[in-house]
Parts: C-alpha cells; structure tokens; sequence
C-alpha cells in the first residue's frame, strides 16, 4: 500500500492513486450467504430481480445459492444462470460428488458458470464437524476439485474456517487444490474471530509459501461476529487478495458478512492508499441497497454507513455551519456517489441559524432580519418537544406569520375498512382541507388499506406520487404509543419524503402522504415575503393534523 497517503485526502473524494490500480473481484453472496440470514428468504422471483440489480451493479460473481439444499434453490440457480447474463453465476458445493453433480446440472445455462466447492480445515470442525483427520480431509478436498474440474473450467475452493486453521496444513491444502485445477483460493474467516493485522500477515504467508500463487486469485471471505468484516476485508487486500466476497448490507448468518457499499466505497474514496479499484457503479448502492430492504422485509439501520438514512444527515450546528460553507468540512464523498439525491440538514435542537435559513429558503421563503429572529425563536421552542422538526413543521412556523398564506392540504377525517370479509375489498375515504379554504371528499379502493388510503389521497389531491419506499417505527413507548411513518417517492423526476406521526398508523401514513403533497404545492407557488409584521403563532401546532 502507499504509504504516502497515511493522512489521506482532505477533499471530497480526492483520494486519487497516481499509479495504475490492480482491480479487486467483487464476489456476491447475498443470494446465498446472505439469504441463510434468519428471516431473509427470498422467492424465485425476488432472488431473480435482485440478481439482476446485482448484474447492473457491475458485482464480478454472483453466487445465486447451493444447488444440493433444495430442489427449488437448484432452480432459483437455473433461471438465474439462464437470464443474467453480465456477471458470472456461482453456485456452492461441498466437497461431494452429489452436491457437485447438483450445481452443475443449475449452471448448465450459464453463460460464464463458477463451481464454489468447500470443506473445513480447522482443528475443531476436523474433529467435531466432519470427524476426519488431515489426510482424510486433504483427499476430499482434491477429489472435489478434480471432479468441479472436470465439468466447470472455472473453479473456486474454500477452506471453511481458514483462519482457525494450521496455517502450515492451510498451505498444504492449497497446494493440492491449485494442482487439481482450482483457479480461485478462498480463506474465509467463518465464525468473524480474525484482526485485520492476523488476516493481513496470514494472506500474505500464503501468497510466499503456497506453490502456484501467483497463477490464482486469493479470495476473503469475513464475517461480522467482532464487528470487523469490513475491515478485515481490506487488511486482506492489502496481503494480496484480489476477490472479497461480500453481501448488500452485510446481511448473512448471525452478525453478517462484509458490507459490499462499505468495502467498495472504502477502497473508493481510499484509493491512494490501496491503490486498486472494482468494476461497481456505486451510484447503484443505494437504489440496490433499498431494493434487498424490500425483498426481504430487513430495515436499514439508520446509522449504517453508506446506505444509512443518516450516512448524509446533519444535525448539529456546528456541522451544519461548516457543510453550508465546503462540503468537504463534514462529507469525505458526495451522497450522489452511491446513489443518494443529496446530503440532508436534520433540523433538531442541535440545528443553528445557518440550517434553519437554508433550509427556509429551500422551501421558498424569504426574510428581513427580524423576522429571521422569530422564526428560529418559534424553531428552538418546537425543537425542545419533537426529536425532529419536520419541513411542515417550518412551514407552519413560517407561513403563520403572514396571516392568510395557503396552508395546504389538511387531513380533516379519514376512513379505512380493511377488506378482511370474503368477497370485499379494502377501501378508504377521505375529506381534506384543500388549499384554497374549501372541502374535497374522495374514496378509493386498494391491494391493502394502505394502498387504499394512499390512492383516495392521489385522488383528492390530484397528485400521482410513485411510491418508492414506505416505513413506520415507534417514536414513544407505551400502550398510547406514537408511531412516526415514512414516506418516500418521486414525482416529476424530484425525490420527495414526507413524515406523519400519531398514535395510529393509518393516520400517520396519511399525514406523511400529504406532508409530500405540500411540498410539491410549495414547489409550485412563488416564494411568499416573510416579515415580522404579525406575531408568531404556536410552534407547537403540526401542519396537518
């Protein structure tokens, strides 16, 4: 690595090697690894859309799963070997003819197939796993490989629990397995117990000792059980591997595995100092990112770096004093990098003047210098009773200063029937306060009582907002507890959010919804002059309730 670059960059992304860089596999397990996560099962269907992400994503191998498990896995590996077609399709196998047999007969459509064959290695699996000593286990090793050889040209052999293992029999395995035809070597860290200084200093063992290195490609494979998969991963590249297999949002069994948006970004924005590169479109991370989300019913934490809500957000005024002035303050790359629209400024009690006027002048307002002082007065007392002031929250705060100024669309009453009866259908109605002081009633009908709410509120409001993405979560605790939900979609190529909260969910999905009609109202009128003529209303009173 260069060590030149030890302090790295001190500008967005500038981190620019000025030598050419070796290029790392991106290995794809989602669909296997990843999919053996507790509560992450995917349908045929799912697994073939998400297949296709990963193809879009530029992933070099995609490892659609282990034919031998089940006769649908099997055929999930088919479709998929026979309908993507960029990336090499994989699937797994131990060390045994029938699941070899099995995982040939699902990559027979694949244009660019890779047989992954594995048995364990360390001590503790030897004896309590497998029940084999070294030489029964280095025979099943060879004899694997041959027979993948004989069918697939391309092979991948893994020692499970490498980093448990002897490195002097890890050695002796490889060997065998690079004679009998193996062209990718994998040293996974199964149970996530290594450091990025062991891992590091084991790769590097390998690539002097083992006969052949330098004709194959050493491959990591870490898990996250100490939090360090990631990291472990990019030590590993810096001993000379050139594959990390790895999974969208790190999902996989127990902790997880390498994070793909982590890693790639890491060695991204890093590049001077690792000087390699991959073939990922990372603008793809996040809408591949949301997509796996989807599919498998498993948020996002907030804080997760790269495709987390907040990976982007600002809310202390420090911070967001010093993004308002250079980006590169507060940001090490841009948001529109992996696939985000922009950075967002999180308006709390942590927030100062310089966020609450950027952010009122986004919405379309403007100020004279007393009416700023109110505003952010009427801000820092709403801010100290809500975790988060929402834009409708501002526009409240701002728009009650000019008297008569449209508040926009208002909830005034709303009715779900679920549909649960044989032969109905959910529906929903609504009556909203249009912007104009006048009534509108709608009703609609649905796939759920959500959709239902959401098509009447369209046809209130005149607005066909395209869903993107639709969460709700806790924000208090108790049997009146308040749930906050969260809506996002696109309309006219703009991305919009919108957020509701109340103590029943349908309501606060309705609320969100209208919270993003409201904005595109806004977006749609000239921007009102505020002054201080008038007194400040409450600023504890929401925009639509």
């Amino acid at each position: 690595m260069n060590s030149n670059h030890a302090s790295g960059g001190n500008a967005v992304e500038d981190d620019v090697a000025a030598v050419p860089v070796a290029p790392i596999r991106i290995f794809d397990t989602t669909l296997r690894d990843g999919e053996q996560s507790p509560g992450c099962s995917l349908r045929p269907r799912q697994k073939l859309t998400l297949a296709h992400a990963l193809a879009e994503l530029g992933v070099d191998v995609i490892e659609a799963g282990f034919a031998a498990s089940s006769a649908a896995d099997a055929e999930g590996i088919r479709t998929i070997a026979r309908e993507v077609r960029e990336a090499s399709i994989c699937s797994l196998a131990r060390c045994h003819t029938g699941d070899i047999e099995a995982a040939v007969r699902a990559l027979e459509p694949a244009a660019n197939p890779r047989l992954h064959v594995f048995i364990s290695t360390s001590p503790l699996h030897r004896e309590h796993k497998l029940g084999l000593d070294k030489a029964q286990v280095l025979a099943r090793a060879v004899e694997g490989v041959t027979l993948a050889r004989r069918h697939i040209a391309d092979v991948e052999f893994s020692a499970e629990d490498a980093l448990r293992t002897e490195p002097e029999f890890l050695v002796q395995i490889f060997d065998a397995a690079i004679a009998a035809g193996a062209s990718t070597i994998n040293v996974p860290d199964t149970v996530g117990y290594t450091t990025p200084a062991e891992i590091r200093a084991l790769f590097e063992y390998l690539r002097r000792h083992v006969r052949g290195a330098d004709g194959v490609v050493f491959s990591s494979h870490c898990h996250d059980d100490l939090g360090l998969a990631v990291a472990n991963s990019l030590a590993a590249i810096e001993g000379g591997a050139r594959q990390v297999e790895c999974t969208i949002n790190g999902i996989g069994e127990r902790a997880g595995n390498c994070a793909l948006e982590e890693l790639v970004m890491a060695l991204k924005v890093r590049r001077a100092w690792f000087n390699v590169d991959t073939r990922i479109d990372t603008t793809r991370l996040v809408p591949t990112s949301r997509l796996l989300a989807r599919s498998t019913g498993m948020a996002v934490q907030r804080n997760k770096a790269i495709v987390g809500a907040n990976a982007f957000a600002h809310e202390a005024g420090i911070h967001q004093h010093g993004m308002l002035k250079h980006r590169g303050t507060y940001e090490i790359m841009h948001p529109e990098s992996v696939g985000w629209m922009r950075s967002h400024m999180v308006l709390g009690r942590h927030s100062g003047r310089h966020a609450i006027n950027d952010r009122l002048t986004e919405l379309g307002f403007g100020f004279d210098e007393v009416a700023t002082e109110r505003v952010f007065a009427a801000f820092k007392a709403l801010a100290e009773k809500k975790r988060e002031v929402f834009d409708a929250d501002l526009e409240a705060i701002a728009l009650g200063i000019e008297p008569g100024l449209s508040r926009g669309w208002q909830l005034v009453r709303w009715t779900v029937h679920t549909g649960t009866a044989q032969g109905s259908m959910p529906t929903a109605s609504v009556e909203l306060c249009a912007p104009d002081g006048s009534a509108v009633c709608e009703a609609a009908v649905g796939d759920g009582p959500v959709h239902a709410l959401c098509h009447a509120l369209s046809r209130a409001t005149g607005l066909a907002l395209e869903l993107d993405s639709y969460q709700v979560q806790s924000v208090t605790t108790g049997e009146d507890a308040q749930g906050q939900a969260t809506l996002s979609a696109h309309f006219n190529g703009e991305e919009l959010n919108g957020s509701g909260t109340s103590t029943d969910i349908l309501e606060a999905t309705a609320m969100a919804w209208l919270d993003m009609a409201n904005r595109c109202l806004r977006a749609s009128q000239n921007a009102p002059r505020i002054n201080a003529t008038e007194p400040l209303p409450e600023a504890t009173a929401p925009v639509a309730a």
